[in-house]
């Protein structure tokens, strides 16, 4: 027998067409499965709070031609490199450069190391996105 539930859920006509327009625009074929993922981002959201095993990655853009900015990163990564799992990194162009960097561990640890990042001189942009390990989640 499979573990699959249907239940009902009760919503104002407009709110469920503004999400079936929402759906429709990222392309789900249907509404459990936006539902589905919907429950994992709150999922995932919850293990960063509860400070459990998470990943992620980082990027950031910036000049390479800036003074020491490179070496400076690479310093940062190798303060936290039971954090940092691996490092890609892109010219972009002949100036600026993109890296990635994919991470695993406590929140706090992967917040402090992203903080130091971004805000090192001569970074011009930085973000993150966070997810699971996945060992938690279905």
């Amino acid at each position: 027998m499979s573990n699959l539930v249907r239940f009902g859920v009760s919503l104002d006509k407009e709110l469920l067409q503004k999400f079936d327009e929402r759906i429709k625009q990222k392309k789900y074929t249907n509404r459990s499965e936006a539902i589905r993922d919907l429950i994992r981002d709150d999922l995932v959201k919850k293990e960063w709070q509860e400070g459990k095993e998470v990943t992620g990655s980082i990027t950031l853009v910036y000049n390479h031609h800036k003074r020491e900015l490179t070496n400076l990163l690479i310093d940062i990564q190798h303060d936290y490199h039971d954090t940092v799992l691996s490092t890609q990194h892109i010219h972009l162009d002949e100036d600026n450069c993109l890296e990635i960097v994919v991470v695993k561990g406590k929140p706090r640890e992967i917040e402090a190391l992203y903080g130091k990042l971004k805000s090192a001189k001569g970074v011009k942009h930085g973000g993150f996105s966070m997810t699971t390990t996945g060992t938690e989640i279905i």
